[in-house]
């Protein structure tokens, strides 16, 4: 078992979540998105935007449409219009 395997089968376990929670397909999804959005945005807006997603998805959204919107908004992000803005939601 991989170390990230092990991680995310102990995480569901405190979290009390059911084991096989985060299946492999949708962790891959999630890792893809988050890089993403880490790459085409900032960085700092990875992990957070799939935790948006995450909550989108708990509150009744459709996981797939989700993860395709968001991925679709940072594909057209353009980083030269908030290039003043990286900073502020850094500290």
């Amino acid at each position: 078992m991989s170390t990230l395997d092990e991680f995310i089968e102990q995480t569901e376990r405190v979290l009390q979540l059911p084991a096989g929670s985060l299946p492999p397909e949708l962790r891959n999804d999630l890792l893809d998105l988050t890089r993403d959005v880490a790459h085409g945005v900032t960085r700092i807006a990875g992990p957070l935007s799939t935790y948006l997603l995450g909550l989108a998805v708990g509150a009744g959204a459709d996981r797939a449409a989700s993860v395709t919107a968001v991925a679709e908004l940072a594909g057209g992000w353009d980083a030269t219009d908030e290039a003043g803005a990286e900073g502020k939601g850094a500290s």
